[in-house]
């Protein structure tokens, strides 16, 4: 019988994966925004990996993939929380790179919400905020 209460982790987490609508292109994205290589992506298009280290971003694309709404009232399955140590700077570049700013920012001056390539919301602040 296991042992619930152990503090060893049953799994780790190999790879956090995200639906769009180019994996390739998403790929490109995040790999500008946070320097990060890419490790894998397939010639159809389908998915691509980006890679530092141990941790591992993947895009897989999703036959009519439909872009979350934002602003949105429960739709949104997950976000990304970015910390830079110059937050302007770091979302002019994210929008240079092709995100986008909504006009609804409910983080006030502590987040700023950018919209990925393919719509997915991402939050950027200071690094600070992190501890």
């Amino acid at each position: 019988m296991s042992d619930h209460n152990s503090s060893a982790p049953t799994a780790t987490i190999a790879m956090v994966s995200i639906d769009c609508d180019d994996a390739k292109a998403m790929a490109d994205f995040y790999g500008a925004v946070l320097g990060w290589q890419l490790a894998y992506a397939d010639d159809e298009g389908n998915y691509a990996m980006l890679q530092d280290g141990d941790r591992r971003l993947g895009f897989g694309t999703i036959p009519d993939y439909q872009r979350p709404d934002w602003p949105n009232h429960g739709s949104k399955q997950f976000h990304l929380d970015l910390g830079a140590e110059d937050v302007d700077g770091t979302v002019a570049r994210c929008v240079e790179l092709g995100a986008t700013k909504p006009d609804d920012q409910p983080g006030g001056d502590r987040w700023t919400v950018l919209l990925d390539p393919a719509g997915h919301p991402f939050c950027v602040t200071n690094m600070a905020n992190w501890g």
